[in-house]
């Protein structure tokens, strides 16, 4: 595969940030909105956003259960934040009519760092693209993985300690991991510049 084709979910949330992102590293990058452009695809973003609005926009937009089958045949997706939440087979702290897509073996808790006034940037060191250093990552709103299946590669962890050298609370909360051809990240790689992540995920559509 030469050039991938790779969608971004375009029902809510970062769409422009994600497919600039892609494109520069090599992707061809378009929106998905229906089920037809859904089919079209090698891989698809799941970008950050509010998790309990996309859900519904899926359902409106009839495009839930086309995914769900494109998951279960082994399409590649990366969800950054909100698409995290719509990757987990179980989510904690969701509202009452709160569904997933599922897919990755992982228990996820929905705002586990707060509210929008606790986001903060940091540096970490992420599985697989750490090459040229730490990865800047953005948290706005983030959730982060609670419990992680045995299938389930746990790829970047929150440290100890800041670049500050102070406690950190949420020190050691799994925010990102990959199992099989499902990427996602607690963290907003596409905001940031560091475009690694989605190099990484190219790289997993394209076969590797």
């Amino acid at each position: 595969m030469s050039t991938p084709t790779i969608g971004v979910l375009a029902l809510q949330g970062d769409v422009r940030e994600h497919l600039t992102a892609l494109a520069s590293v090599g992707a061809r990058a378009v929106t998905v909105r229906r089920p037809d452009e859904l089919a079209l695809v090698d891989g698809l973003v799941l970008p950050g956003g509010e998790s309990t609005t996309i859900d519904k926009l899926l359902r409106i937009f009839e495009l839930r259960d086309p995914l769900r089958a494109r998951i279960k045949e082994s399409l590649p997706v990366y969800g950054s934040c909100a698409g995290m939440i719509l990757l987990a087979d179980r989510i904690l702290d969701g509202t009452a009519d709160q569904q997933t897509i599922g897919g990755m073996d992982v228990v996820v808790r929905r705002n586990a760092f707060g509210r929008q006034v606790d986001s903060f940037e940091t540096d970490l060191d992420v599985v697989g693209v750490s090459d040229g250093g730490a990865v800047r990552t953005a948290f706005i709103r983030a959730p982060w993985i609670e419990e992680a299946g045995r299938d389930v590669e746990v790829l970047s962890r929150i440290p100890a300690v800041d670049t500050q050298g102070r406690a950190v609370a949420a020190a050691g909360r799994i925010v990102a991991a990959r199992q099989g051809p499902l990427l996602a990240t607690a963290f907003h790689p596409e905001i940031t510049g560091d475009t690694r992540v989605h190099r990484l995920f190219v790289s997993m559509v394209a076969g590797g």
